[in-house]
C-alpha cells in the first residue's frame, strides 16, 4: 500500500520541460533513448515517416510487440492535451497498419501507453501488441480499467488508446487516478 500510494504521488510531478535558454520548446532532448532512437543504437526500427516512428520493444511482451513514437519528444501520455488527439490517432493508425501487416485481427491487437510513474522511458510510446501475451506476468503489465460514472478510464497504470483519445476530446488529462 505504501509502494502504491508514492508512486501515485509521484504521478503528480513536475512535466520536465525541454526548452532552450530563449524559452523555445526544442523537439529533441539530447538525453531522452527515445529522441535517440536509430538503428547505429540498436533500435529494429520497422516503419518511419516524418513525424512518426516505430520499433520492436527490446522486451516484448506478446510475439509482436512495437512502440510507436513521435520523433518530437514529448514525455508522456500526461503531457498530452485536446490539440494532440490527431497525433494518438496517427499513432493508433501506424499501430494497426503494422499489426494487419503481420496477419493480426484486429480482435487480438492491444493499443496503449504506460501512465507516470509506472513508464520506463519517459517519452511517449505507444505499445502496440498482437495478442496472445507470452506469459501471464506479461499481461498483467497492461491491465485496462474501464471506466464508469463520466469516466473514460478506471484507477489503472495502463490507459487504452482509445480511453487516452476519449479523455483528450472531452479537455482532461490522463492520469492514474479514473478520469
Amino acid at each position: 500500500m505504501v509502494v502504491f500510494l508514492s508512486c501515485l504521488i509521484a504521478s503528480f510531478k513536475p512535466k520536465v520541460q525541454n526548452y532552450n535558454a530563449e524559452g523555445i520548446e526544442q523537439p529533441f532532448l539530447p538525453s531522452c533513448t527515445f529522441c535517440n532512437a536509430s538503428i547505429e543504437n540498436g533500435f529494429n526500427i520497422i516503419y518511419e515517416d516524418e513525424s512518426l516512428m516505430a520499433f520492436e520493444d527490446r522486451k516484448p511482451a506478446s510475439l509482436y510487440h512495437f512502440l510507436v513514437i513521435p520523433k518530437r519528444h514529448i514525455e508522456s501520455v500526461r503531457s498530452l492535451e485536446r490539440p494532440d488527439v490527431e497525433l494518438v490517432q496517427k499513432m493508433e493508425s501506424v499501430g494497426h497498419t503494422l499489426l494487419s501487416n503481420f496477419g493480426i485481427p484486429l480482435s487480438m491487437q492491444k493499443m496503449g501507453f504506460h501512465i507516470p510513474p509506472f513508464n520506463s522511458v519517459y517519452h511517449l510510446h505507444l505499445h502496440v501488441q498482437g495478442l496472445p501475451y507470452l506469459s501471464n506476468s506479461r499481461a498483467r503489465q497492461y491491465p485496462v480499467s474501464p471506466g464508469n460514472g463520466g469516466y473514460s478510464k478506471g484507477l489503472s497504470w495502463f490507459v487504452d488508446v482509445q480511453q487516452t483519445v476519449e479523455i483528450l476530446q472531452r479537455g482532461r488529462r490522463v492520469g492514474v487516478l479514473p478520469c
